[in-house]
């Protein structure tokens, strides 16, 4: 099992990076949360780890800490969630504000994440309450800065979304919302996903 990366990140396509460990390079999919605290490229990255094996694919997820890792954990062991639905929640709504959520009951803010319909939210409430009693917020990540191509930034962060499983007409609407002068791929995503969570 791989349960931790270190090396140099070579490529970010969100929500898959490459991560160079020794020449080798690893593709990792990860949460938009944890892309958003990701350094340039060609700089050192280290990330919390988790393979999953399937019939047709081997999947590396990855994650800036520990405990996102463990919810990551804990969501798939959800009835009807995979991994994949699992990393769109996890894109979609802060770590903090997804055990609130949980803890709050409150299905509706879940029902507006892609992928998770009345009963999907209702099980998620229902089976992670007791996995999350001991979670104590985190602080805020830090944000990175803006990346130089304006156009470049707006087709990125719609390709995120889409990959996120929003269609790509509701992605594009949700990213041309948004004030785009000078902000990178990264914080579009962001306020984008907040925006249509919200």
């Amino acid at each position: 099992m791989i349960a931790r990366l270190r090396g140099v990140l070579i490529e970010k396509q969100a929500p898959e990076i490459v991560v160079d460990v020794n020449g080798l390079g690893y593709e990792v999919l990860v949460p938009m949360t944890t892309l958003y605290n990701l350094p340039p490229l060609g700089e050192e990255v280290s990330l919390y780890t988790q393979f999953i094996v399937r019939e047709d694919a081997q999947l590396l997820f990855g994650f800036s800490d520990s405990r996102a890792r463990q919810l990551f954990r804990d969501l798939i062991k959800v009835n009807g969630v995979g991994p994949k639905l699992a990393l769109t929640v996890m894109s979609g709504i802060d770590s903090d504000d997804f055990v609130r959520c949980v803890q709050d009951g409150d299905s509706a803010a879940l029902v507006r994440l892609p992928g998770v319909g009345k009963k999907t939210a209702e099980r998620l409430i229902m089976e992670m309450r007791d996995r999350l009693e001991s979670w104590a917020p985190a602080s805020s990540p830090s944000a990175l800065a803006a990346v130089p191509s304006a156009s470049a930034n707006l087709a990125e962060a719609e390709a995120a979304l889409v990959a996120l499983g929003y269609k790509p007409q509701e992605a594009a609407r949700a990213i041309k919302a948004q004030d785009s002068e000078g902000q990178s791929s990264e914080a579009l995503i962001r306020a984008a996903l907040k925006s249509m969570v919200s």
